[in-house]
């Protein structure tokens, strides 16, 4: 696991494959390393649900008008004719397929005749940030998934209220799913963001307690993917808040007010980003500010010692001229005492004494006022 002072590695988020040099639109290109896809359905109504893993998409066709939801999610884009022959299957636009295919689309929603295409983007934070892309489709019936890496945590809890019987989400419809998956994907970055505010509290512990060159590093890093995530978290609010408003025969008046629940999430998400910016912001600030501190510490340090030897040097060498006092009456007659360089060190260090002791009554080398645990718990309550 890599310290953060490494800084994140972060995701480039270039447009993939030949697409600009002239490629017919609604071809599917798949990236390279993309996971073999794995398809999980289950179709349900509210006194039965069905759920199986299948290996051929052609399986989905006696699913697809026998319940009145179904809900396939593909996990994985490793395979054009999977992908193709769900499209087939469900008529599916082929410029959506194309956007399946692109890993870095925005989050946005197109309408269709026969189907609602949505994009989200979703974001975990394990050792690093990782966004994904999730793609549905919304049929009057069905409801289709397709993301490039299983995410358990994210559907799996609507997996169990789908196989209880006595939940809205069993009852409702098609319309309904959608928005417990768009509200899951949403739903995801609070924890990420939760991650972000301990970092921050312990860089701010960190910077008050002891200057360390690396936390500048770390600070730039997490401003970084605070903005990875408010680039993501953007687009975000237009689809919702079009999901919510636009008359849509596919999703009805019930739903929309789940809708905009979702959309005022949303909303909630994007303002916290910009307080964790600023927060980062503040404490690159104050990471200078102790800095410039330690650095003012250190020049005081070494102007008092400077200032302490000034008279010292001046006495060393004002009686290392070693003139001869036998040719001139003027010469030191201090260099024949009996006692001569005993006085000279003793004149030193009271000299020394005496400088400190101004020093000190002045301000300038007096020790920081410590907190007692008393005071530290009476500043608490």
């Amino acid at each position: 696991m890599s310290s953060p002072s490494d800084g994140p590695q972060r995701k480039k988020y270039l447009y993939e494959g030949p697409q600009g040099t002239g490629t017919l639109g609604g071809t599917l290109i798949l990236a390279p390393g993309a996971l073999l896809p794995v398809i999980d359905v289950m179709a349900y109504g509210p006194g039965e649900c069905v759920e199986r893993r299948i290996d051929n998409p052609r399986e989905l066709k006696e699913l697809k008008d026998r319940y009145p939801v179904l809900w396939v999610n593909v996990d994985g884009l490793g395979s054009g004719q999977v992908i193709f022959e769900i499209g087939r299957l469900f008529d599916l636009h082929p410029l959506a397929l194309e956007d399946v295919g692109h890993r870095h689309q925005r989050a946005k929603v197109e309408e269709f005749p026969q189907q609602t295409f949505i994009v989200a983007r979703a974001v975990e934070y394990a050792e690093r940030l990782d966004t994904q892309q999730v793609s549905f489709f919304l049929g009057a019936n069905y409801v289709i998934s397709f993301q490039e890496r299983p995410r358990p945590r994210r559907v799996e809890p609507i997996r169990e209220r789908i196989r209880r019987e006595t939940t809205k989400l069993r009852a409702s419809g098609a319309d309904y799913l959608i928005y417990s998956l768009v509200d899951a994907v949403m739903d995801g970055y609070f924890p990420v963001l939760e991650k972000y505010a301990e970092r921050l509290e312990e860089l701010e512990d960190r910077i008050v307690k002891r200057y360390d060159e690396a936390i500048a590093a770390e600070i730039h890093d997490i401003k970084g993917e605070l903005l990875i995530i408010r680039r993501a978290l953007w687009p975000h609010r237009e689809a919702l808040n079009c999901l919510a408003r636009n008359p849509n025969p596919l999703i009805h008046d019930e739903t929309r007010v789940y809708l905009r629940d979702c959309y005022d999430h949303t909303l909630q998400l994007f303002e916290l980003v910009e307080t964790y910016r600023e927060l980062a912001s503040d404490l690159r600030d104050l990471f200078l500010s102790a800095a410039s501190h330690r650095m003012n510490e250190i020049m005081k340090v070494l102007t008092i010692v400077s200032t302490t030897f000034i008279p010292l040097g001046f006495i060393a060498g004002l009686y290392g001229m070693n003139f001869n006092n036998e040719e001139s009456p003027w010469s030191m007659p201090e260099l024949k005492w009996y006692f001569g360089y005993p006085m000279a060190v003793g004149l030193m260090a009271a000299i020394t004494c005496v400088m400190l002791f101004y020093f000190y009554r002045k301000g300038w080398i007096r020790p920081g006022i410590k907190k007692t645990p008393s005071s530290t718990s009476q500043e608490g309550n």
